[in-house]
This record gives C-alpha cells, sequence and structure tokens, in this order.
C-alpha cells in the first residue's frame, strides 16, 4: 500500500504541565513566564518549575516529536545543572525545522500568586523567548472557584495551544 505524505499548512500543538509549591517560607523564587513572582513560594520541581515555559515545550514536543521536558531538560538539569526553564523552551524552538509560531494560547489556573496585574507584562516575557509579538500570545487565568488543588492554591497549572504554519 503506497501512503501519500500531505504537508499541512497549518499545524497546532497543545500541551500541559503543574507543580506543587514548595512550603511557604522556602527560598526557592516562584518563575512563572519568565517572571519572579514574590507572593508565593516557588515551585516543586528540579527545574525553576516554570508551568507556561513547560506547557509551551510540552505543547513543541507535540508537533516535533522531541521529548524536550523527559529527555532534553533533564540532561540539561542533571548533567550541566541548567535550571532555567528558558533554555528548555530555546531547544524545543530549535527543533521546529521550517515551522514557524504564528500564535501561542495559554491559560493558567491558580489561587496564587495574582497573575492578573502582571498579564501583559507575562505575555511579553513569552513573545520575547519565542520571537514573536505580544498580540500573537493570548494568555488567561482562573481560580476555577477552587474546585482543584490549583485553584486553592496549593500549585500552578497551564495548559498551552502552540499554532504553527510551515
Amino acid at each position: 500500500m503506497e501512503y501519500l505524505e500531505i504537508k499541512m499548512k497549518y499545524k497546532t500543538g497543545i500541551g500541559q504541565d503543574s507543580h506543587r509549591f514548595l512550603p511557604e517560607g522556602s527560598k526557592k523564587k516562584c518563575v512563572v513566564a519568565g517572571l519572579f513572582f514574590d507572593d508565593a513560594p516557588g515551585l516543586d520541581a528540579d527545574s525553576d518549575g516554570d508551568v507556561v515555559f513547560h506547557a509551551i515545550c510540552n505543547a513543541i514536543t507535540s508537533l516535533t516529536h522531541v521529548p524536550i521536558l523527559g529527555k532534553v531538560a533533564i540532561d540539561l538539569c542533571h548533567k550541566e545543572g541548567i535550571t532555567d526553564s528558558r533554555v528548555y523552551l530555546e531547544k524545543a524552538l530549535e527543533t521546529l525545522g521550517d515551522q514557524t509560531i504564528e500564535h501561542v494560547a495559554l491559560t493558567i489556573e491558580g489561587g496564587r500568586p495574582k497573575f492578573q496585574k502582571r498579564a501583559e507584562e507575562m505575555r511579553k516575557s513569552v513573545a520575547n523567548v519565542l520571537a514573536l509579538s505580544a498580540r500573537q500570545v493570548g494568555m488567561t487565568f482562573t481560580s476555577g472557584d477552587r474546585l482543584t488543588s490549583f485553584g486553592r492554591g496549593e500549585g500552578l497549572s497551564c495548559f498551552c495551544l502552540v499554532t504553527t504554519a510551515a
């Protein structure tokens, strides 16, 4: 049987990440979308635990099939001591080949820190790393009416959709 390879003009990848907060008073900083937040403890992860950058990495993996967080980031963290998720995201971007990111949509669930007042700064931070305009980055926040551990402030969850064009 002969298979035809179909070249798609647009592709959409989906990614998710979540981490619980470390105990109050821990020295690790809370990092989300590459920014520091003082009103919450750091996230329990080998890396900085940036759920936004991790979710984007996972969305890119769903497009490229290269396990960034499952392999590349683990090697960078454990073998080279690199814990900055921005580096992992840069590695993920290298796997896109001729695909260019057209739009990124993110939704964060968490009861803390308070993101809304820094939403534009967060969008610009994501856009900067991805070499996009802030208009190409959509971001929403929810507490989910405190129905989950994330909404109750025990951690953070982020979902991401990445749309690329070839």
